[in-house]
């Protein structure tokens, strides 16, 4: 299994328990194929640029190891939802 880093902004208008079910949707779809590793919560913070004519976002942090699929599927996933401004998945074991 390979390290992988997600690093997700979500949508700041958002109520809490829509933020949580967010965070809680990601890893469901990393432990289908993977295990989640550390999960760090940064909350609100300033945008470096306005997406979506907003300046600040909910960042998380999530730490998973994976089969090279879950990656793609992942990112597919984030792309489609509503809830996720931004998105990057980093292969920690390329370095």
């Amino acid at each position: 299994m390979t390290n992988y880093e997600v690093m997700f902004i979500i949508d700041p208008t958002l109520e809490d328990e829509k933020k949580e079910a967010t965070i809680e949707a990601v890893k469901e779809i990393i432990a289908s194929e993977g295990e989640v590793g550390k999960v760090d919560v940064w909350g609100m913070r300033k945008l470096a640029y306005p997406i979506q004519k907003k300046t600040e976002g909910y960042y998380v942090v999530i730490e998973f190891k994976a089969q090279p699929t879950l990656p793609r599927e992942l990112d597919r996933r984030l792309k489609i939802s509503d809830n996720v401004m931004r998105h990057l998945i980093d292969n920690k074991d390329q370095k």
